[in-house]
């Protein structure tokens, strides 16, 4: 097992809805990346505008920033032109639909780990978008849920 990371990936447009109404699009970019250069997602919730993802990837493996750059590259294929881009986005190629860089934090230890498990499963609690963790279907305490990894009641 290598490091463990913790991400904030955000679109450029707060206020956005654009990750769940294209949550689909969003899995098949996270799948594709994943079989091109594999990592494990141990924790992921993904909201209108943002997600949060606890990885692990294989020892020796360090290149989240490919990772991500693929990822967004991927998700934002296909999707219509009609986001507004600054000038220096258009210089660089850049469509525009995410903010150009992600908040990452390598995860220190168990406890930090756990609490940053916790942190992506909480978030849409923290929100305001539901009253319970498990109320939000874009979570990955649903398959740890069904893998009897945490109990359904988690809080």
């Amino acid at each position: 097992m290598g490091a463990r990371w913790f991400f904030t990936v955000a679109l450029a447009e707060r206020g956005s809805s654009l990750l769940v109404t294209e949550i689909d699009r969003l899995r098949d970019a996270l799948a594709a990346t994943k079989r091109e250069r594999p990592f494990e997602i141990d924790a992921m919730v993904v909201l209108p505008d943002h997600l949060h993802a606890v990885w692990t990837l294989p020892m020796g493996d360090g290149d989240i920033s490919r990772r991500w750059s693929i990822i967004k590259a991927r998700f934002s294929r296909g999707l219509s032109a009609a986001e507004g881009r600054s000038a220096s986005k258009r210089a660089k190629r850049e469509r525009g639909i995410w903010q150009r860089r992600f908040w990452d934090h390598l995860i220190r230890n168990e406890a930090d780990y756990r609490q940053h498990v916790a942190y992506c499963w909480a978030n849409p609690v923290k929100h305001g978008l539901v009253a319970r963790p498990t109320d939000w279907p874009y979570s990955s305490i649903h398959r740890d849920i069904r893998k009897d990894r945490v109990p359904p009641e988690w809080q």
